[in-house]
């Protein structure tokens, strides 16, 4: 069996908060209980959404609860060239076409409705690029550790940009180029992400790269009813130990992973040497949410 490789790779649009402990404290007990290597990727591909320093304070809460990461970290704003030799790929196989069509233009119809797959409607505006997602790979099935098969048809889920009008790349090529090239072999994600799947795999066919194992999260849900996120203001995790400390020990709850009540004053080396023994997916209890108010030690 070959090496297992995961990776956590946040955007840096803001400090990591509860919802994005979650994520990269299950990916990192997942690839350590494995014996495998862990990797941290920065997902700066949209820079106006990343302030200044953003990048730097993730590094420093990831280290402030122990999660050091293998190697040195990926910077997606440095991959330019890597997306645009995998659009051309794909263009050539006929799988991504330019498009000049605006969100108002199709807002009556529950997905893009393909206008610009025959020819580009109007030349003269501004160009995005689209996936075919009607050709390639269909269905798209595959089996999620935790939420059992998985089966879409990418075309009811519509053209997914791969390339935006103001010359960014988008998140779906990104992922599936930065996978590929960085060996990983293990996702471990939030629930919200569990729908992008078939367009990655068919990416990933298209672009002949190995297709990884998946693992959904529960998401953490605030007070509101909404997802933990940097927009709705969700609170920066500390990097004090005294706070790190007891908010390590909800993180392993909200995972189901049921640590000892002594654990939650315990250095963070000793909470995560139990978590990543006694780490198992099968306790994690397959619901696409988890309430915030579940866990005693709160965010905040």
């Amino acid at each position: 069996m070959s090496l297992y490789r995961g990776r956590f790779a946040p955007t840096p649009s803001g400090p990591l908060h509860f919802g994005s402990l979650i994520a990269a404290l299950a990916s990192f007990l997942d690839a350590r209980q494995a014996g495998g290597e862990w990797l941290l990727r920065i997902e700066d591909i949209d820079p106006p959404r990343c302030p200044a320093g953003a990048a730097d304070e993730i590094q420093r809460q990831l280290e402030a609860f122990g999660l050091q990461w293998d190697g040195p970290v990926l910077w997606q704003h440095a991959r330019d060239d890597a997306y645009q030799a995998a659009l051309e790929r794909l263009t050539d196989q006929g799988l991504a076409y330019p498009c000049s069509c605006s969100r108002k233009q199709w807002r009556d119809h529950p997905i893009y409705p393909g206008w610009c797959r025959h020819g580009v409607r109007d030349p003269g505006k501004p160009l995005a690029w689209r996936l075919r997602s009607d050709r390639g790979l269909r269905p798209v099935v595959w089996q999620d550790r935790l939420f059992g098969e998985q089966r879409f048809d990418p075309a009811r889920l519509g053209d997914v940009v791969l390339k935006r009008k103001d010359g960014l790349w988008a998140y779906q090529l990104a992922v599936v180029v930065d996978d590929a090239d960085q060996g990983i072999n293990n996702v471990v994600r939030g629930f919200d992400l569990l729908d992008n799947t078939p367009w990655q795999r068919q990416l990933q066919h298209a672009l002949g790269a190995a297709t990884p194992g998946y693992l959904h999260l529960p998401l953490i849900i605030g007070e509101g009813g909404q997802k933990l996120s940097k927009q709705n203001l969700a609170p920066a995790l500390p990097t004090r130990d005294a706070a790190v400390r007891p908010l390590l020990h909800a993180a392993l709850k909200a995972l189901d992973q049921a640590p000892p009540e002594t654990l939650a004053t315990a250095p963070v080396t000793e909470q995560l040497a139990w978590a990543v023994e006694a780490w198992s997916v099968g306790r994690i209890q397959p619901r696409a949410e988890r309430p915030l108010a579940d866990n005693r030690v709160t965010a905040s």
